[in-house]
C-alpha cells in the first residue's frame, strides 16, 4: 500500500471466557526452555533470574486479554516460548473482565489482565481487586499518567478516540461527513451510527467520561441521550463498530482510530475515513495488571515485566494493533503517524475523576436512557 493510500484520513480543523473457553498458546510445555532461555529472557526482558526461576517453578499463567485477539495470542505465545511457562488466555472486553473479577472477589480464575482501556482497571483498583507490584521496567514508561501511582496497573499503549465512516455510504446517502462529536447528534445521521455498549466495553466507558469532561456532567449525559437517538447498534466490544464500516453495514462508527487503521491496512477497506474530532478528543491508556489473589503470583509479576518490554509491545504492530507505545525503549508503529494521529494532541483527561466515578456515570447514563433496550443486549463483536 502506498503512503498516499495509507494517509486516507481526515483531521478536524482545530485538533488534530467463560463461554469461549481458555485457549492454550503454542510452544513448549512447562519443562521447555528453562535456564538457557531464562538467561536470554533476563537480558531482553529485564526480569531478574530469581523472578524467572520462581515463575518457572509455578509453571503456569492465565491471561485475560482485552486487546485484539491476534495481539493477545502473539504475546501469550511468545511469553510461553521465551520462559517455558504454560500460558493460556481468554479474550474478553474490559467490562466483562471487570464484572468477572468483581464476582470472584479476591479469588480470581485468572492471573493477569492485558490490554483494554484503563477506566475499568481503575474501578477494580478502587475496589482493591488488583495486586500492586513495583515493576522494574516501569522505569521505561514515558509519563506518570501512563501508570497507577501505587503500581496497580501499568500502561503499555495509548490510542485516540475518534470517528470513522464509510465514504461510499456517506456519498450514497447524501449526508455530510462528520467532523466532530457534536455533529453526530444531527438528525441526518439517525440509524447510521454504531457505538459500543456502556455495560461491557471499556471504550464506551471512555466515551462517557470524555463527554462528561468535555461538556460538563449534565450536558455530557444529555449529549449521550441525544446521540442515542441516532445509534443503530451498540456492540459488545469497542472495536465492533470499526469491523463493520468497510462492509457498509455500519456507516459511521465511534471508537479507537487505530482499529480503523487495521481495517484499512490489513483488511483492505480503502473506503474508510478516519476523523480526529475538530474540537479535540481523548485517548485511552491500554494497561496490564495482576489480579489480587492470583494463583501464580511470580508468573504474574514476570508477565508485567515482559509486558513492559519491547519483546512484548512491538508484537502489537506485527499483529494489526497500531496503538502508540508508552515505553521509551520500544519502536513506535510508524503507520499511526502516517495516518496523521498524534498521541499528544488530546484533551487533558481526568483519570482520577474517571477512577472515582465511572460506575456512577454509567448508571446515570443508562438511567437517562430509560434503562436501555435490546440494543444493549447485543452479542456483536
Amino acid at each position: 500500500m502506498s503512503n498516499l493510500s495509507r494517509r486516507n484520513f481526515i483531521v478536524g480543523a482545530s485538533a488534530a471466557a467463560a463461554t469461549l473457553g481458555l485457549a492454550a498458546c503454542g510452544g513448549g510445555g512447562n519443562d521447555a526452555q528453562t535456564s538457557t532461555d531464562g538467561q536470554a529472557a533476563d537480558n531482553s526482558v529485564g526480569a531478574s533470574e530469581d523472578l524467572i526461576k520462581a515463575a518457572q517453578e509455578e509453571g503456569e499463567l492465565i491471561v485475560y486479554g482485552s486487546c485484539e485477539e491476534d495481539y493477545l495470542a502473539a504475546a501469550c505465545n511468545h511469553f510461553q516460548e521465551v520462559f517455558g511457562i504454560n500460558t493460556t488466555f481468554q479474550r474478553l472486553s474490559t467490562g466483562e473482565v471487570q464484572a468477572k473479577i468483581e464476582e470472584e472477589n479476591g479469588n480470581p480464575s485468572g492471573d493477569v489482565w492485558f490490554g483494554g482501556t484503563t477506566d475499568p482497571y481503575n474501578v477494580v483498583t478502587k475496589e482493591g481487586l488488583l495486586e500492586p507490584y513495583e515493576a522494574t521496567n516501569a522505569s521505561h514508561i514515558t509519563d506518570p499518567k501512563y501508570m497507577d501511582a501505587d503500581g496497580n496497573w501499568y500502561g503499555i499503549y495509548t490510542g485516540l478516540l475518534g470517528i470513522m465512516y464509510n465514504k461510499d455510504e456517506v456519498e450514497r446517502l447524501g449526508v455530510d461527513a462528520p467532523a466532530d462529536f457534536a455533529d453526530l447528534t444531527d438528525e441526518q445521521y439517525k440509524g447510521l451510527i454504531w457505538s459500543s455498549n456502556y455495560n461491557t466495553a471499556g471504550t464506551a466507558k471512555l466515551i462517557i467520561n470524555t463527554m462528561i469532561q468535555k461538556y460538563g456532567h449534565d450536558e455530557g449525559i444529555q449529549y449521550l441521550v441525544d446521540l442515542d437517538k441516532n445509534i443503530e447498534v451498540y456492540t459488545k466490544s469497542g472495536s465492533g463498530p470499526s469491523k463493520n464500516i468497510g462492509t457498509g453495514e455500519c456507516t459511521i462508527g465511534l471508537g479507537f482510530l487505530h482499529d480503523g487503521i487495521f481495517q484499512i491496512v490489513d483488511q483492505g477497506y480503502d473506503n474508510i475515513e478516519l476523523v480526529v474530532p475538530s474540537s479535540g478528543t481523548s485517548c485511552e491508556v491500554g494497561a496490564t495488571a495482576i489480579f489480587k489473589g492470583a494463583a501464580h503470583p511470580n508468573a504474574a509479576k514476570l508477565w508485567i515485566e515482559y509486558a513492559l518490554s519491547p519483546e512484548c509491545v512491538e508484537l502489537a504492530a506485527q499483529n494489526g494493533s497500531y496503538q502508540f507505545l508508552v515505553i521509551d525503549n520500544a519502536q513506535q508503529p510508524e503507520i499511526a503517524t502516517e495516518f496523521g494521529l498524534d498521541p499528544n494532541n488530546v484533551m487533558d483527561y481526568d483519570f482520577e475523576d474517571a477512577k472515582n466515578n465511572t460506575d456512577t456515570y454509567v448508571a446515570e447514563v443508562m438511567e437517562a436512557l430509560g434503562g436501555g433496550d435490546d440494543r444493549f443486549e447485543t452479542e456483536d463483536a
